[in-house]
C-alpha cells in the first residue's frame, strides 16, 4: 500500500516550484527598499493573469503597492514553513480549503478578525477562528457525454459506484486535493464505514488509471474513454471561454450536471485568503482581503476564475449563468480540511490510485 502521504507524492513537483520561487523571489526583496510607500507581500497560488488586475485595482484605490510571487499552492505552503518568522509574505491567496487548513495546521497563518468581512461572507465559507476567509466557490460537478448518457440517468456522487457506471467513469488521482475534500465530505455527511464501501465500489467503475488534470478527464468523456468524468466546475468555464478554438469545441460537447440536488446537495469548495504568521504589513494585509470580498472585486474574481462569488447577491458570469441554479451543500468547509486525513486514508483502502 502506498504511503498516504501529501508530501512523498509530490515531492518532485515542490522542488522544482522551490526554485522558481528562488529565483523571482528577489521582485520582494528588493520592492522592499521602498520604504517611502505602503507594500502588501502576496504569494498567490493562482496565475498572475487571474490575479494581478484585480491587485493592481487595489493599489490605484489605496496607494498601496503590492508585490506578488506566484507557484503552485503546495510549493507556497512548503516555501512559508521554510522561511518561518523571515517570511516576506503578507497574505496568502490559495485553492481549495484543504491548504487553507493545512496552512493553518502549520502554524503559518494568524487569526484576524475582521467584522466587515464577517458579515459579507457565510461562515461556513470561513475558518470559525479567522485564519482563512473565502473568495470565491467551485464545486466538483458530473460532467457527461449527451450522446451516451442521459441526464436522467445522473443523481449523485454517491450512485456512480453502481454497477450501472462499471467502467465507465473517468477521474483523476487520489493525491489530488479536490479529490481529497470530496471524499472528507462524505465521510462528514456519512462515515467512515459507508464511505468505504462506497469507495471501493467507485474505484472499480474507474474506466482507466486516474491520470492527468480535471481538464483531461473532460477530453477523455469526449475521445469516448468514458462516458462521465467528475471536475471542478470552473475548469469547465476555463474551456468554453478559452482563446483556443479546439478547448472551447470539446467543452461544448460535454454537458454539466449537478449532483445530490435531492440530497445535500452539489459538494462546495473555496479559493481562499490569509494573513500569514509572519506579516510585516498587516494592516495592508487586511485592507486587501477587504477589499477583495467587496461586491465590484467579487464580481471580477468570480468571472475570470470562472467560479462563483463568496459573497451572496453578487452578480455572476454568463457561462455560470447558462448551467442553471443549484442547491449547494451548506457544509461548512473547514470541516473538509478537517477530515482530509481519513479521506486519504480511505482513498488507500480502496485502492484508489
Amino acid at each position: 500500500m502506498r504511503t498516504p502521504s501529501f508530501t512523498v507524492k509530490y515531492l518532485n513537483t515542490l522542488s522544482c516550484s522551490l526554485i522558481s520561487l528562488l529565483l523571482v523571489s528577489s521582485q520582494i526583496v528588493a520592492s522592499q527598499t521602498h520604504a517611502d510607500q505602503a507594500e502588501v507581500n502576496v504569494y498567490s497560488a493562482r496565475k498572475e493573469a487571474l490575479i494581478k488586475p484585480l491587485l493592481d485595482k487595489f493599489t490605484e484605490k489605496t496607494g498601496t503597492k503590492v508585490n506578488l510571487v506566484t507557484s503552485k499552492g503546495d510549493a507556497l505552503l512548503t516555501r512559508l514553513k521554510a522561511e518561518g518568522k523571515n517570511s516576506p509574505a503578507d497574505v496568502l491567496i490559495t485553492t481549495d480549503v484543504g491548504r487553507l487548513y493545512r496552512a493553518k495546521r502549520a502554524g503559518v497563518l494568524q487569526s484576524v478578525n475582521i467584522p466587515e468581512i464577517e458579515s459579507r461572507i457565510a461562515a461556513q465559507y470561513r475558518d470559525s477562528e479567522g485564519f482563512w476567509y473565502g473568495l470565491s466557490l467551485r464545486s466538483r460537478v458530473i460532467v457527461y457525454a449527451p450522446e451516451r448518457v442521459k441526464a436522467s440517468e445522473l443523481s449523485s456522487y454517491t450512485a456512480l459506484a453502481n454497477k450501472h457506471w462499471h467502467k465507465r467513469v473517468c477521474i483523476r488521482s487520489s493525491s489530488n486535493i479536490y479529490n481529497q475534500s470530496l471524499v472528507a465530505s462524505m465521510i462528514a455527511h456519512n462515515g467512515v464505514a459507508k464511505t468505504d464501501t462506497w469507495l471501493k465500489q467507485f474505484v472499480a467503475n474507474f474506466a482507466q488509471p486516474p491520470r492527468g488534470g480535471d481538464r483531461d478527464q473532460i477530453k477523455a468523456v469526449v475521445a469516448g474513454m468514458c462516458d462521465v468524468a467528475v471536475v471542478n466546475s470552473y475548469y469547465l468555464g476555463a474551456m468554453l471561454n478559452s482563446k483556443d478554438q479546439k478547448q472551447v469545441d470539446i467543452a461544448n460537447k460535454v454537458k454539466l450536471f449537478w449532483p445530490d440536488q435531492k440530497g445535500h446537495g452539489a459538494h462546495m469548495n473555496i479559493s481562499g485568503i490569509a494573513v500569514t504568521k509572519a506579516a510585516k504589513n498587516k494592516q495592508q494585509a487586511i485592507a486587501l482581503i477587504t477589499f477583495l470580498s467587496s461586491a465590484q472585486s467579487q464580481q471580477w474574481y468570480g468571472a475570470v476564475n470562472n467560479e462563483y462569488p463568496v459573497v451572496s447577491g453578487v452578480k455572476i458570469s454568463d457561462t455560470l449563468k447558462s448551467w442553471g441554479t443549484f442547491k449547494a451543500d451548506t457544509l461548512a468547509v473547514e470541516k473538509l480540511g478537517d477530515k482530509n486525513n481519513e479521506a486519504v486514508k480511505a482513498m488507500d483502502r480502496a485502492g484508489w490510485k
